[in-house]
């Protein structure tokens, strides 16, 4: 991508987590803070006239299990847009079932970390249209950044452009690409983590983990993004973070973008 999409084309996408049948928001991955019920909370985004949802089960992978299928089938029966699915996600038969459920796309974090093949296998049998590949980066000493798994609990020591570069090999569709460091904080996209990734691959990257603005949206997209998600900024409002479910309408994110060339 040369230069970002005009506004009313740009991708924007929220991330709700979903742990113990509630929705919570982290920082760092880390103090989950309850934000409300998955079910009112898409039928707002459904008014919103929202494009996709990525939901995440950010308790399933840590807890050892697999997707609370009947949970996911009941929040997709309530969207009136694609969903994308991820947490706990370690068998062909849970994208399979998943998909039944109504799941448009599916996200692969830990289980791509442990086996390669895996997200081949399931482009494979699946489609590549189906198959996200998730990727969590962590920062450590001297700025050096390594993919994280396990809702970043364990680092893999690897660095994410190669770990994007398998994985657009493999087969998946599109990379959705989060800063630990930066999730929950405001502090704006990791945007030259997103720039690296999005340069070597040519699958999409979703740029996730930080925006606390409409500019930072746009940010996102300066660094080569081809959609930017986010938690806080829909979730959250004021300086006291209060609840309330938002989405920025066509004419809102226009008016955040830069005027000239990025």
């Amino acid at each position: 991508m040369s230069s970002p999409p005009d506004a009313r084309e740009a991708r924007v996408i929220p991330v709700l987590l979903l742990a113990d049948h509630g929705l919570v928001k982290t920082t760092r991955f880390r103090r989950p803070v309850y934000v409300g019920d998955p079910i009112n909370t898409v039928r707002i985004l459904n008014e919103k006239e929202v494009d996709e949802i990525v939901l995440l089960d950010v308790a399933a992978t840590p807890a050892r299990r697999g997707p609370d299928l009947a949970r996911v089938r009941e929040i997709a029966g309530e969207c009136f847009m694609p969903l994308a699915y991820g947490g706990g996600v370690r068998t062909l038969g849970d994208v399979a079932d998943l998909i039944a459920c109504g799941v448009e796309k599916v996200a692969v974090n830990s289980r791509a970390r442990e086996d390669a093949g895996f997200l081949r296998e399931a482009a494979r049998r699946f489609g590549s249209s189906t198959l996200i590949a998730s990727i969590d980066v962590g920062t450590r000493l001297w700025g050096r950044r390594t993919v994280r798994s396990h809702g970043g609990r364990r680092d893999t020591g690897r660095d994410p452009v190669e770990v994007a570069r398998e994985a657009e090999d493999a087969g998946a569709g599109e990379i959705l690409l989060t800063s630990v460091d930066r999730d929950g904080t405001g502090r704006g996209y990791d945007t030259d983590l997103v720039r690296s990734v999005a340069d070597a691959v040519s699958v999409p990257v979703v740029a996730c983990g930080g925006a606390g603005s409409l500019a930072d949206l746009h940010a996102a997209f300066a660094a080569h993004a081809s959609a930017a998600a986010a938690g806080s900024l829909f979730v959250f409002q004021g300086p006291h973070r209060a609840v309330l479910i938002s989405y920025p309408t066509r004419d809102e994110l226009a008016a955040a973008w830069p005027r000239g060339p990025a």
